[in-house]
């Protein structure tokens, strides 16, 4: 019989709403010190667990970054995501006490986040777009909505992982918006990566509303905050000009975890996306 192996992990959640509700934001877990579990082991673990993400922590293996991550999802291993990565930068500064500057290295590239405190901000790759094979029926249909709901250009943007950016008319749009998932899977080629969809719209100059559904069995399920998406909306700023922009997002009030990310895209064209983080939590899986 073989010895069996302890691995601590700590839940967190990222993109809260501040210190009087603990249990806003995404929730996430990350373990301490994934060596000596293979992939197949993450991803039963990740399965275990049913958060939208969970990661794992290992040596980067040189000084350009400060740790290794892997990110998985119930399914599969992402190659990028916004709240795991705030959330695990948190973790790996109280672990490794490297001050408030940290390189996370993930399968889409290292990724630079910083902290002020317990607010994280990564700076996301330079975006790349490509157009939506969709019409603008086939894409007002997966979300259960008119075609006149469509506002501006829909765009697959890509500033670590490709989503289809989704541009909505009104706020009262976005909280009308349902996900069909049999038409999310019929499409599912044309709406990037990881099959998802985002669809926002301003509620003023200042502050987005969004939502982000993608599908998982036979169902759509809503992410309560995406850090990925927010900054592939700043990737679609960014394709249409914008600079010197801030904007506050709104995310995940439908499916009761509130959530807020500020979004910039600065006078450089680099987008940032910034996030409070709280821990909640800590344990150990015997394996």
């Amino acid at each position: 019989m073989s010895a069996s192996r302890t691995f601590s992990f700590r839940t967190l959640n990222v993109f809260t709403t501040g210190s009087d509700d603990p249990f806003s934001g995404n929730p996430l877990c990350v373990f301490e010190d994934a060596r000596g579990l293979s992939t197949e082991e993450m991803q039963a673990l990740a399965r275990q667990l049913n958060l939208s993400e969970t990661t794992f922590v290992l040596p980067a293996g040189d000084d350009s970054a400060t740790a290794q991550v892997r990110i998985f999802t119930p399914t599969y291993e992402m190659p990028f995501a916004g709240h795991p990565t705030l959330g695990t930068a948190h973790v790996v500064r109280d672990l490794l006490g490297t001050g408030d500057e940290v390189v996370l290295r993930v399968p889409a590239g290292d990724i630079p986040v910083r902290a002020v405190g317990d607010r994280w901000t990564l700076r996301a790759k330079a975006p790349a777009a490509q157009p939506v094979q969709a019409t603008r029926e086939r894409l007002a249909a997966m979300v259960g909505l008119p075609v006149e709901a469509i506002g501006a250009e829909p765009l697959l943007v890509n500033t670590g992982v490709t989503q289809l950016i989704l541009p909505l008319r009104s706020v009262e749009d976005v909280r009308a918006a349902s996900a069909d998932p049999r038409l999310l899977r019929a499409n599912a080629s044309s709406l990037g990566d990881e099959a998802l969809v985002y669809v926002w719209a301003p509620v003023d100059d200042e502050v987005v509303e969004a939502r982000l559904f993608f599908t998982q069995g036979a169902s759509a399920i809503e992410d309560p905050a995406t850090g990925s998406a927010c900054a592939n909306l700043g990737g679609w700023f960014h394709l249409h000009g914008e600079r010197r922009l801030r904007r506050v997002v709104h995310q995940g009030a439908q499916v009761g975890r509130p959530s807020v990310l500020d979004l910039e895209v600065d006078d450089e064209g680099q987008i940032l996306v910034t996030g409070e983080v709280r821990q909640v939590g800590t344990g150990n899986f015997t394996l």
